[in-house]
């Protein structure tokens, strides 16, 4: 299959490698340094050359501020039944940029992104397939998902929404509340350079992307949790009531059993 890959990044770099043994790989990148790390594949920098490779599918691997500006750069240059797709994180708005764009689509998620994931091991990571695209792009991405070990998961665009509200809004803000009031540690234990570390990941996400998680309109919800959860311990703590932190601590404790 001829495959257009639109951004050179992590991600864009990581599709390139993983299929361009398999498929015939064209990447468009307007950052000329981006292209030194690419190989096995055409580099493009002009959307002419696009229109010459005639792709048979796109996809759009751009920092989630640019997906649909990007998709509306390239579209006078494919074919008409080019499939085009996206692996934002984000998905608010492309339903409806879909439906009006007249290709094919696919959306999917490979929810391993490169701060954390170790790339060569993917066994315990998650991708979510958007079921309402075109079925033949969705069969594409969940071959490919399934040669990489991946635990693939078929939502709905809202389901999806919702499901990344919950799991990338809360550790995020978890994160930042952490990472705002920490302080210098001389001797830090264990428990805070783990944490350290994972807000050090965080806090080098896209400024954008961390901006769209949370304005996700199911994230409210999730973060109104939190402060709920805050309440009830700072409560126990005050009060040094010692049956309620037992009885806390048990109940956070079988959360983590149940989602180990």
């Amino acid at each position: 299959m001829k495959i257009l890959v639109m951004g050179a990044g992590k991600m864009g770099s990581f599709f390139i490698d993983l299929l361009s043994f398999d498929h015939e790989i064209a990447v468009y990148e307007k950052d000329a340094r981006r292209l030194r790390f690419t190989y096995n594949c055409y580099r493009f920098q002009r959307l002419e050359e696009v229109k010459e490779f005639q792709p048979e599918l796109v996809i759009n691997a751009v920092t989630v501020k640019y997906t649909v500006s990007a998709f509306e750069e390239v579209m006078p240059y494919l074919p008409a039944n080019c499939i085009i797709s996206d692996i934002a994180s984000v998905k608010t708005g492309l339903k409806d940029y879909y439906l009006s764009a007249g290709h094919p689509f696919v959306s999917t998620h490979p929810m391993f992104g490169p701060t954390f994931a170790n790339l060569n091991q993917l066994s315990e990571e998650n991708a979510i397939i958007i079921n309402e695209g075109d079925y033949m792009g969705r069969i594409f991405f969940k071959d490919l998902y399934q040669k990489l070990g991946l635990n693939i998961y078929e939502y709905s665009f809202r389901e999806h929404d919702e499901t990344v509200a919950y799991s990338l809004s809360i550790p995020f803000v978890s994160t930042f509340v952490f990472a705002a009031v920490m302080k210098h540690q001389d001797a830090p234990g264990t428990t805070f350079k783990r944490h350290m570390k994972i807000a050090k990941g965080v806090m080098n996400e896209d400024d954008y992307l961390l901006q769209e998680i949370l304005f996700n309109p199911y994230t409210s919800g999730q973060v109104s949790k939190i402060r709920e959860e805050l309440k009830e311990l700072l409560q126990i703590i005050d009060t040094k009531d010692a049956d309620g932190m037992r009885r806390y601590l048990e109940k956070i404790r079988s959360h983590v059993r149940c989602n180990s």
